[in-house]
């Protein structure tokens, strides 16, 4: 008796520990559930009480400084090389530069973007990118309202205090070994957080949110392959890129999605329309902003196949489904909701010289 103890007490062991590693991976209950959807489609979004205080300590907002006054001379006026924000009152201008400082560069300073001894300076790269981060905040605010309507966003929206914002993404090798006994690994089975650490492809973001477009696919469209359909190498990439969503978001899938039928849009949450625009919307940025920028970027800020980091869902809502818990951000800064090129005043034309009087007069 003693000695089947003393044999199988290790096996014992073992399964406990293992039971406790699988176990480490589950969240606790109790969990809250709140249904979306009508009863028996399992459209149900589920929280965990206990990391609600987290998110909300991750997402609070900073402080943002008295609007100045509109009066007085121009930026472009006074200061030399303003391209984008010339049309401000300096008084506008200086309290923007001191909230770009405090979103992007608080412990690097002014000095992050700017040459000390020449602020008008645009040999430090970072001043150039800048500008034309500044440039794409107000293409946002503008013109993809239908995305992030009247709350629009500000520097702070994705950097969060850090001059590089957290969540940004590289195009990934998806050979990183070449062609050996291994073959085509075809971008999987190296696991990352953009699909949670799963199998899926780890690059689910090039062809959907920048490269040459690819369509959303899972399925075909018809109950045998007569009609349109979908690789399974294609749906397994789409699945990664809605991981990445959920994910970013913070929300199961049936939060965009109705369980029905996920490909039809006939009866799914309004949500799913305003992601379709954050996807387009992300794709444009990534485009037209991120990767025109290639050529002012060093090498060390760059990927491993050269490209520039890029924007993705998680870059804005880290976690939520809007970002900074909703909170407005546009109405304490409309200079970020238009372009409004400085454009210097005409020269007053110097007086005629009188005339002098003729002999009638």
């Amino acid at each position: 008796m003693n000695h089947t103890t003393s044999t199988t007490r290790p096996w014992l062991r073992l399964i406990a520990l293992g039971s406790l590693v699988l176990l480490a991976a589950c969240e606790r209950p109790p969990m809250e559930t709140t249904q979306q959807g009508y009863r028996g489609t399992g459209m149900v979004q589920i929280v965990n009480p206990r990391l609600q205080g987290d998110v909300a300590a991750a997402n609070q907002i900073p402080v943002s400084i008295p609007p100045a006054s509109p009066d007085g001379p121009k930026a472009g006026q006074v200061y030399q090389n303003v391209k984008v924000l010339g049309d401000l009152s300096v008084g506008e201008f200086t309290r923007l530069m001191v909230n770009m400082t405090a979103w992007v560069s608080p412990e690097q300073g002014c000095n992050y973007c700017h040459n000390p001894a020449n602020l008008a300076d645009d040999g430090i790269y970072t001043k150039v990118v800048a500008r034309r981060m500044i440039q794409m905040t107000q293409h946002i605010n503008t013109d993809w309202k239908a995305h992030v309507a009247e709350t629009g966003v500000t520097c702070y929206t994705c950097h969060r205090g850090l001059p590089v914002p957290k969540n940004v993404w590289f195009t990934a090798d998806a050979q990183p070994y070449g062609s050996n006994f291994m073959g085509d690994k075809a971008g999987q089975n190296s696991p990352t957080v953009d699909v949670k650490l799963g199998s899926l492809p780890y690059d689910p973001l090039s062809g959907y949110l920048a490269g040459t477009p690819q369509a959303i696919r899972v399925g075909g469209t018809t109950a045998l392959p007569t009609g349109p359909g979908a690789s399974i190498q294609q749906t397994e990439k789409t699945y990664a890129l809605m991981t990445h969503m959920s994910s970013a978001l913070g929300q199961n899938c049936t939060f965009c999605h109705n369980t029905q039928n996920f490909n039809k849009w006939e009866g799914t949450p309004p949500q799913r329309v305003t992601a379709w625009h954050g996807i387009q919307m992300t794709r444009d940025l990534n485009l037209a902003y991120m990767e025109p920028l290639a050529t002012v970027f060093p090498a060390n800020r760059k990927g491993e196949l050269g490209d520039v980091a890029k924007a993705n869902c998680a870059t804005c809502h880290q976690g939520v489904n809007k970002p900074l818990a909703g909170v407005p951000m546009l109405k304490d800064h409309p200079e970020l909701a238009a372009f409004r090129p400085y454009t210097a005043p005409a020269p007053v034309a110097a007086p005629a010289p009188a005339t002098a009087p003729g002999p009638s007069q």
